[in-house]
């Protein structure tokens, strides 16, 4: 059977490197410490959304976002009481009611979200917690930064909604300096607008992971953390993260193989030499060479991997697994379900423990989970 493994003791030090690192850029401009978002969407990047929001609740988090309403849902279900802001704006009001009979904060991006929040709240009779939603260049949910009127008027004309926040999401921080700060400088104009009007934007928070990192600067009143508590980045981390999760897997068949042997789809690779070899139980749809691409959050078909991988099988570094102290190189290519390891020369039994590096965002969700 194969296992996602979360090492609790590494899982805890990212948990509090990322506090400290947060504490160290200061208080915010109302002398308080910069809140931690905990961003918890898509099954917690891989490692179990409930058991990954208890752990970190367990360990300081109090407050988490989440990108559906089948997330936020299941934590409530779970019993779980702490704050929970929904990321995506909604329009459609069976989805708003959900979420507010959950007690779910929702974000605001549009005239016609808080044309149906505001009615709900006239209904309901109480104000409704909310965070308001600024588009400064991704094209995806909020009010677009140059519409400030627009965002006036919608506001102003509300009278069952508290902005309790204010924020945006960076789309190239990873990556682009310069377009990120053109994002920072137009949420921060529309900030003033709004408060030349005498609207109250609430808490202020622009930071992913990327931009905690990189730009100290802009971490305003709280940052919004997913990747970096995985230690999972695309660009080498300054404060020693650890990246979590692996794969244990077992030895299910060893075979001992002629010379010039295929191994695996489209015959890339052939044995040159008489070669003894273990055949484990995962492969693609396991995580395993999934990579992140520039940091995007979205899962990507895993067959897009087969493909790359039959292309650029020549120009790849070995893939290493590790059976029991030994690492053994992975022969051919990747199976959707399986994989070729090379044990020659080696004291490997079937059943033999297999540890494996995997991204757990890539990881069948099916997989079990274990914190240890």
């Amino acid at each position: 059977m194969n296992t996602l493994v979360i090492n609790k003791e590494d899982l805890r030090h990212n948990i509090e490197q990322i506090k400290s690192y947060a504490n160290k850029s200061g208080k915010d401009d109302k002398g308080n410490p910069v809140k931690i978002i905990a961003v918890v969407k898509s099954n917690a990047y891989g490692l179990g959304l409930v058991e990954y929001t208890k752990f970190l609740i367990d360990n300081g988090i109090s407050f988490f976002a989440v990108s559906t309403v089948d997330e936020a849902i299941k934590l409530r279900k779970a019993g779980i009481e702490s704050e929970i802001l929904m990321l995506s704006s909604t329009a459609i009001e069976e989805e708003v009611r959900m979420l507010i009979e959950n007690n779910i904060i929702i974000t605001i991006g549009s005239k016609e979200d808080i044309e149906i929040v505001d009615r709900i709240g006239k209904e309901k009779k109480e104000k409704i917690r909310a965070h308001l939603k600024i588009d400064t260049g991704f094209g995806r949910y909020g009010f677009i930064y140059n519409k400030t009127d627009e965002i006036i008027e919608a506001i102003k004309t509300s009278k069952n909604i508290n902005i309790e926040a204010t924020y945006t999401h960076f789309s190239i921080s990873f990556f682009n300096e310069k377009y990120t700060k053109l994002q920072f400088e137009r949420f921060i104009q529309v900030i003033e607008i709004l408060r030349l009007n005498e609207i109250d934007t609430g808490m202020l928070h622009v930071c992913n992971s990327s931009a905690f990192l990189k730009y100290p600067n802009m971490h305003l009143n709280a940052v919004r953390i997913g990747s970096a508590f995985l230690g999972r980045l695309s660009f080498q981390n300054s404060i020693g993260l650890k990246k979590i999760g692996y794969l244990e897997a077992e030895v299910a068949e060893i075979k001992d193989l002629p010379k010039n042997f295929n191994i695996g789809y489209s015959n890339t690779y052939k044995t040159k030499k008489p070669t003894k070899v273990a055949i484990v139980s995962c492969g693609y749809m396991n995580g395993i060479n999934v990579v992140n691409n520039k940091d995007m959050f979205r899962t990507i078909d895993k067959l897009r991997y087969i493909v790359r991988d039959t292309k650029d099988f020549f120009k790849k570094q070995a893939i290493y697994v590790k059976i029991g102290n030994y690492n053994c190189k992975v022969l051919g290519r990747i199976g959707t379900y399986h994989i070729t390891c090379d044990i020659t020369n080696k004291k490997i039994k079937i059943g033999d423990k297999v540890l494996i590096q995997v991204n757990p965002k890539f990881v069948d969700s099916n997989i079990r989970r274990e914190y240890r």
